[in-house]
């Protein structure tokens, strides 16, 4: 399995950013997918996934943040608007099991919201 999320970038805060990730190795639809980040210093934080069709959002991602997948072309997506300077971290996109642990995630991408 290779996951490559891509997108990240500098933001002021207010700004949207839209993430990518890019998944090998599997059959897509047939995968738990999701999203998390991490910023220096800080625990691994829960972003969003789709489990089972079925969408979830950490608290700090819902109202701002939308994810979604394209099977036709292996590829998650996560809309980040409303970002704000707590948003700061790097983002990985992952495999997640049944039992929500974080199974495979690639190279992250960062990013940064800052005026």
């Amino acid at each position: 399995v290779q996951l490559q999320a891509s997108g990240g970038g500098l933001v002021q805060p207010g700004g949207s950013l839209r993430l990518s990730c890019a998944a090998s190795g599997l059959t897509f639809n047939s995968y738990a997918l999701g999203w998390f980040r991490q910023a220096p210093g800080k625990e691994r934080e829960f972003v969003a996934a789709i489990k089972w069709s079925v969408v979830y959002y950490g608290d700090s991602a819902k109202g701002r943040f939308t994810t979604s997948g394209d099977n036709a072309k292996n590829t998650l997506y996560l809309q980040m608007n409303s970002l704000k300077p707590e948003d700061t971290a790097v983002y990985y996109c992952a495999t997640i099991t049944s039992g929500w642990h974080y199974a495979s995630w690639g190279q992250g991408t960062q990013v940064t919201v800052s005026s």
